[in-house]
């Protein structure tokens, strides 16, 4: 059985690295100033960037569903069956409008919608395990209950500079926004199960760092049972932050000796809803069956 993987933009995976993977990529769309882009395609992040530190007025869309039929039939054409990983439901709809698509003939049975909560790097990495799922000769509906029940297994916490895009989001009360600024307090945030909620209130960077190492060494203690991280892939994932990544990349390393850690960039549809300088610290305890 020949089967597909579907993904979008929103886990930092653009053209080059889809075909070289042989993943089939639907590119997000996003609009500044009324003028709409479609990520890695379209707009470099230098120019996303300068636009939205300028104050362009940028959001997000999805793609529709005429384009996400229009690619199943393409792929359906090669391939006995399609596995879609998107971001999270808790963030966009394109999983609810996929899962309505593919209830339907010529769709039913073929098609498998994935909802592991991924965002991000984990909607990344959600890719590679199916890969690996389908290397192994597991099915569609077999691939969707495995990265749908590991979704428990990651967590992600963020530091922003300013709570200003997260404001503009509806991410925050702007009266919460007015007084973090005026206190000059750093939130530090949580992203788990796919929703984006308040974690803490620290007033440096370096006390935002140590409360995410904190707080993922809770985890690997916790639910994901392993605390040195010898079975856990441990990520560092900023929005053009790299200098203080790298930094940050050095206190994991020592950290956790053991892990396998690696660096990523926020996809630029995620970072127009917490701006630049985000510094984010994850970990996801790796999947057994796609070693």
């Amino acid at each position: 059985m020949k089967i597909a993987i579907l993904t979008d933009t929103h886990g930092g995976i653009y053209q080059d690295e889809a075909k070289k993977a042989g993943f089939a990529l639907l590119e997000a769309p996003f609009i500044v100033d009324g003028v709409q882009y479609k990520e890695g395609r379209d707009l470099h992040p230098e120019e996303f960037y300068k636009k939205l530190e300028g104050g362009a007025d940028v959001s997000t869309s999805q793609p529709s569903p005429g384009e996400i039929t229009d690619m199943w039939d393409k792929l359906l054409k090669e391939y006995d069956q399609i596995v879609c990983i998107t971001l999270s439901s808790s963030l966009t709809g394109a999983y609810t409008t996929m899962s309505m698509l593919a209830a339907d003939e010529p769709y039913a049975g073929r098609v498998f919608p994935i909802d592991n909560t991924a965002v991000s790097i984990t909607e990344r990495r959600a890719c590679y395990n199916a890969k690996k799922l389908i290397e192994k000769g597991y099915d569609g509906a077999q691939i969707k209950e495995l990265i749908e029940g590991h979704r428990r297994q990651n967590i992600i916490y963020l530091t922003v500079p300013t709570l200003t895009y997260l404001k503009k989001g509806g991410r925050v009360t702007p009266a919460a926004a007015a007084i973090g600024s005026l206190l000059k307090i750093k939130p530090v945030l949580e992203i788990d199960g796919g929703k984006l909620d308040a974690f803490a209130k620290v007033r440096t960077m370096n006390q935002a760092k140590e409360t995410m190492i904190n707080a993922v060494q809770d985890a690997l203690n916790g639910r994901l049972q392993d605390p040195e991280a010898r079975d856990s892939y441990i990520y560092v994932v900023h929005s053009k932050n790299d200098e203080a990544a790298e930094e940050f990349m050095e206190e994991v390393r020592r950290k956790w000796p053991l892990a396998d850690i690696s660096k990523a960039e926020l996809a630029l549809a995620i970072a127009c809803h917490t701006g630049p300088g985000v510094l984010a610290l994850a970990a996801e305890r790796k999947m057994e069956e796609a070693r």
